[in-house]
């Protein structure tokens, strides 16, 4: 009646890890004092949801969806599109970091720092 721990881990751990991860992003964003680590925090919150969505799409005991002899059943393949849509956002989230770090070398050119604190208190005056 009663589920095994090997049973838990390999079917809900992944989802668990998964929810970690996504709450290590807002919380650096929000209580990070540096506008790299809150980058860093940005990306670890992406890269959790495209583990998520590259982990609903899977399925027990199903293959690569190509045509194989003598499997022809719809049911014993993977859905690719899961996987497409997730290398389209490893693409954004490449470009998304890469105007991030443009603004923040910006940010250090003309403030000398990329504490927040420090930057905000040199806006003021």
């Amino acid at each position: 009646m009663g589920m095994d721990l090997q049973e838990f881990l390999s079917q809900y751990l992944i989802y668990w890890l998964i929810i970690i991860l996504f709450m290590l992003g807002p919380y650096g964003m929000i209580f990070g004092r540096n506008f790299i680590k809150k980058l860093m925090a940005m990306n670890i919150m992406q890269i959790s949801v495209i583990i998520f969505f590259l982990a609903i799409g899977q399925k027990a005991d199903a293959t690569i969806p190509i045509e194989i002899a003598g499997l022809l059943d719809p049911e014993s393949y993977i859905n690719p599109l899961p996987h497409a849509l997730m290398l389209t956002a490893i693409v954004v989230s490449l470009a998304t970091t890469g105007v991030a770090l443009a603004i923040l070398t910006r940010i250090q050119n003309r403030y000398k720092t990329l504490e927040e604190d420090e930057t905000m208190w040199k806006t003021s005056q």
